[in-house]
């Protein structure tokens, strides 16, 4: 009989490709690693690995076995939800992933509406960048989390993840309201991008999904930028444009609160999507349906027209 966790580290090193890799994201040992994984091999009485220098790689057995791997996995999540369904009641922790706006904006009224309904659920958050959601999900050291994604920086298919989408958000381009003029209405979002192709810029830390956002929406229009800072808060991006310190877009959530006069807005025809993430078969979880629901009551009013497909 083929061991469930000794299944879980195959499809690990499916994803990240070294021993030294999935152990490190799994705590464990790359020795203790590489001994269930020898195990398993025994297990299934053909190989599965074969190495090539310090990289692993699945045969075709390997990598047959990880699909069967998927499916085993996600069947186990449908069997816990369904048996946190028919103990009834929700206890004990939930570990949620959110990113920074998502977390300030959406998050407190969701968990507050959650204490309300379900008062043994302990919910605990830890802000997550979305890029690192997928391996925080399948590792269990998250059970559900709110990701993002852009138009010019799409969600990539997680196997062993699903997702539902939230709500959608407007991008604007954030610039000292001294500098040059206010485009006029109806110009395209490349021009409005060009125009500050020679100004300094401020983006996220490289790595993140907003960062690939600005570096792949200024490329689209024609140029790279010139980045003199990089800062992933975005009321701090704010007052350093403000300051005259460079330009940068940000998401809707992220320019919340009183108008700066330093600070000129102009909307692009971009849009920032948030879903909700989880491991396949745990959408029915009573614990995650209940963060969902909580979620979509949380969001605020005007995003409400955002959801759905466009």
């Amino acid at each position: 009989m083929l061991d469930v966790r000794r299944l879980r580290l195959l499809r690990e090193l499916a994803r990240r490709g070294t021993i030294a890799a999935v152990a490190e994201a799994l705590a464990f040992s790359p020795s203790a690693v590489s001994q269930q994984l020898a195990v398993l091999e025994r297990e299934a009485g053909l190989p599965l690995l074969e190495r090539t220098g310090r990289r692993v790689r699945l045969t075709p057995a390997g990598q047959h076995l990880v699909g069967h791997a998927e499916a085993v996995l996600e069947r186990l999540e449908q069997a816990e939800s369904d048996l946190a369904e028919a103990r009834g009641g929700l206890a004990g922790a939930l570990r949620i992933g959110a990113f920074p706006t998502a977390t300030r904006a959406i998050v407190p009224a969701a968990l507050s509406a959650l204490a309300r309904r379900h008062p043994g659920l302990e919910p605990m958050v830890r802000e997550t960048d979305p890029a690192a959601v997928a391996h925080a999900l399948r590792s269990g050291d998250l059970d559900v989390a709110l990701v993002h994604a852009y138009d010019f920086v799409p969600a990539a298919r997680e196997p062993g993840l699903a997702a539902e989408p939230l709500y959608r958000e407007a991008m604007y381009l954030a610039a000292p309201a001294a500098g040059a003029p206010e485009p006029p209405p109806g110009v395209d979002q490349g021009a409005v991008l060009r125009a500050h192709a020679e100004d300094p810029w401020i983006t996220a830390t490289p790595g993140t999904l907003c960062h690939a956002m600005t570096e792949r929406a200024c490329q689209a229009a024609g140029f790279t930028p010139r980045v003199r800072h990089r800062v992933d808060e975005f009321a701090t991006v704010l007052a350093l444009v403000a300051a005259g310190q460079g330009v940068a877009v940000v998401p809707q959530l992220g320019v919340t609160g009183p108008a700066d006069p330093a600070v000129r807005l102009t909307r692009l025809r971009m849009r920032r999507r948030t879903n909700l993430a989880f491991r396949s078969g745990a959408g029915a979880h009573p614990a995650v349906a209940a963060f969902g629901a909580a979620l979509r009551a949380a969001v605020p009013p005007e995003l409400a027209g955002f959801r759905g497909p466009e």
